[in-house]
């Protein structure tokens, strides 16, 4: 299994910024997908959460009707789309899957939003 988050960067405050991960090595479409992030000196959280067709997603209350979250599963590829991006959406951002009930994790993309 292997995940691979990109996308990450510097932005401006009401900017906006496109995560990617890239997962191979399991069937993708038999999946549900998440991402979460982990800013410094904190616990990480649940952003956001697809079904494995993509028909039902669900957010964390602090990024709703800022992100949205989506897959391609023809690219075995999950987005994070971030609009609106404020000073505290500064984090490392994950992927994850949880198959046969053990999660896996990508590396991390940094986002800092910073005037």
């Amino acid at each position: 299994v292997q995940l691979v988050e990109s996308g990450g960067g510097l932005v401006q405050p009401g900017g906006s910024l496109r995560l990617s991960c890239a997962a191979s090595g399991f069937a993708f479409n038999d999946y549900g997908m998440s991402w979460y992030r982990q800013a410094p000196g904190k616990g990480r959280e649940l952003v956001a959460s697809i079904s494995n067709l993509g028909g039902s997603t669900d957010y964390g209350d602090s990024v709703k009707d800022r992100f949205t979250i989506s897959r391609a599963n023809d690219k075995n590829t999950v987005y994070l789309q971030m609009n609106s991006l404020k000073p505290e959406d500064t984090a490392v951002y994950f992927c994850n899957a949880r198959i046969y009930l053990v999660d896996r994790w990508g590396q991390g993309t940094q986002v800092t939003v910073s005037s």
